[in-house]
């Protein structure tokens, strides 16, 4: 059996409330000012030498971040100021299966106070060598993930990049395997774009290339829209990945069929037109319906889905300008019909196509394996922490 003991969590670490810094007084540098909802910027000095934890204090709190390198907590955070000999991978994993977000306070903003986590009463391991043989079960799990995610980067930058040459810089290869415009490719001049495009490429709008459609919500009033129902349901706020892979929301047939909901096919592009994701634009990996803060994208001819996709997310800072209404970033379907998409010759799109493939399946395999790892971790955190399974 495991070593648990009963103690305070005072007895394990230091809380110390962060530091006050305006965004006005940054000052441009290397380390993270970490926030309750993570890295708010970089500045020229740091508070505390990595590796260090933090955990929501206003606003988002109750969530430990671990940083590992040095940083300045913000004052919306607590910092642990004293681990006490303890091993900081393991109080990170033991912060994370306490839950600490349920000990908020406040009836407007949520605060929490370091002077009701002290004597908070737990079970933990306080023997050295077991937690850090428990910290390094659980961080093989997050080292993968993060190992993923950089692979799923640099795969994003390497079609993003091709993009650019071939369709930006217009060096796609000519027909000796050459930089098209590079080596004297013929271009003509487009009114619409008031540049030089390739000899014989069109501009068109998405409504010209594509079917595009927006979602809907069943009133929440109506359970039976809800309860049961085997029919995802995307929200905005969802839309923020490469590939939206599951959900957590689901309608039933009598939801679909009484709201302006409707279903997507795998494959769709989806981009959010308001809300805190404007902009943003993923690919379906399931059929889904949506709601009404989404655009469904369907190209007519399917090898333009990668080309379009990755074009759209290129005028991200261009649609949010786009934006109608003084609250929220807020696009339109009608505006997202009128965008201009230089059109390539079959020949080209097709073989970019080919290549993007390739880089898309394997940013999604990554994807579903995080999502694997992510469960496995998150089923054996608690069992780790309560000893229900003991490292040998």
């Amino acid at each position: 059996m495991s070593s648990l003991e009963i103690c305070e969590l005072g007895d394990l670490i230091e809380f110390q409330r962060g530091y006050d810094l305006p965004k006005s007084s940054f000052i441009q540098g290397k380390y993270p000012v970490q926030s309750s909802n993570g890295i708010l910027g970089y500045h020229n000095e740091y508070k505390v030498k990595g590796p260090g934890i933090t955990i929501g204090r206003s606003g988002t709190v109750g969530i430990p971040h671990l940083i590992k390198k040095n940083f300045f907590p913000h004052n919306t955070v607590l910092f642990i100021k004293d681990f006490k000999g303890n091993d900081i991978d393991y109080i990170y994993y033991l912060l994370k299966s306490l839950n600490l977000i349920e000990m908020k306070t406040g009836s407007g903003v949520p605060t929490m106070n370091r002077n009701h986590l002290h004597p908070l009463k737990i079970k933990a391991i306080r023997k050295l060598e077991e937690q850090r043989s428990i910290a390094w079960v659980l961080s093989l799990l997050d080292q993968k993930i993060e190992l993923n995610n950089k692979i799923n980067k640099e795969l994003e930058t390497m079609a993003k990049t091709l993009y650019d040459y071939w369709f930006v810089q217009f060096d796609f290869p000519d027909e000796n395997g050459k930089p098209y415009k590079s080596s004297g490719g013929k271009m003509e001049y487009n009114s619409i774009l008031k540049r030089e495009i390739p000899l014989g490429w069109e501009v068109k709008k998405i409504k010209d290339i594509a079917k595009t459609a927006s979602g809907g919500t069943p009133l929440s009033s109506k359970s039976e829209y809800y309860q049961g129902g085997n029919i995802p349901w995307i929200n905005s706020g969802e839309v923020n990945s490469s590939f939206i892979i599951s959900t957590k929301n689901y309608i039933t047939d009598l939801g679909l069929n009484n709201s302006n909901a409707k279903i997507f096919d795998k494959n769709t592009i989806l981009i959010a037109m308001y809300g805190a994701t404007a902009g943003k634009v993923s690919f379906i990996d399931f059929p889904a319906s949506t709601n009404q803060a989404i655009c469904a994208i369907n190209p007519h001819e399917k090898e333009f889905q990668i080309y379009l996709k990755i074009h759209l997310e290129k005028l991200y800072k261009y649609l949010v300008n786009l934006s109608s209404g003084s609250a929220r970033d807020n696009l339109s379907q009608e505006k997202i019909n009128s965008i201009d998409v230089i059109c390539p010759n079959k020949n080209i799109i097709s073989e970019f196509n080919n290549l993007c493939q390739n880089l898309m399946i394997s940013i999604l395999i990554n994807m579903k394996q995080n999502k694997k790892l992510n469960q496995t971790r998150d089923w054996l955190l608690p069992m780790l922490m309560n000893g229900q399974v003991k490292i040998d």
